[in-house]
Parts: C-alpha cells; sequence; structure tokens
C-alpha cells in the first residue's frame, strides 16, 4: 500500500541527492521476510535505480521508486 506525502518525484529526487553514498537499506522478500543490505547506490535511471552491494563483490541490486513508495525496500 502507497504511504501518503511523498510521491514518486520526492523519492527520485532522494534518492537522486544520495546516489554515491554509502546507504543501509531493508528490502521485503515476501512471506514477512525482509533482507538488509549494505552498499553504494550507483546509478539513478528514469524507473529504477541500483546498488552496488558492499559485502559481495560485483553484486548489483536493481530497485524501483515504487517500491521505496510502498514501503517494500526501506532506506535507512
Amino acid at each position: 500500500m502507497r504511504k501518503v506525502g511523498m510521491s514518486i518525484d520526492d523519492i527520485k529526487n532522494k534518492i537522486l541527492a544520495l546516489k554515491g553514498e554509502e546507504v543501509e537499506m531493508k528490502y521485503n522478500r515476501g512471506r514477512k521476510k525482509f533482507d538488509t543490505i549494505n552498499g553504494t547506490i550507483q546509478d539513478v535511471y528514469p524507473s529504477v535505480f541500483t546498488v552496488l552491494v558492499k559485502d559481495q563483490i560485483g553484486q548489483i541490486q536493481t530497485f524501483s521508486y515504487y517500491d521505496v513508495l510502498c514501503g517494500n525496500v526501506i532506506i535507512l
């Protein structure tokens, strides 16, 4: 369900401001399972953004802005 108070454009601007910085993120894997990753926001695209995971060399995770809007991805 969408969180009231933020729009997709607000989320894009927030993530664009964090580009290149190290962040901690929790994301929903389904069935009430959450994983936490530490990484650097590498690239920001019109529909998605990528995170270079710190613990695994070369692994890149891709997330959509809609996932952040709905609360499936939480940037700590």
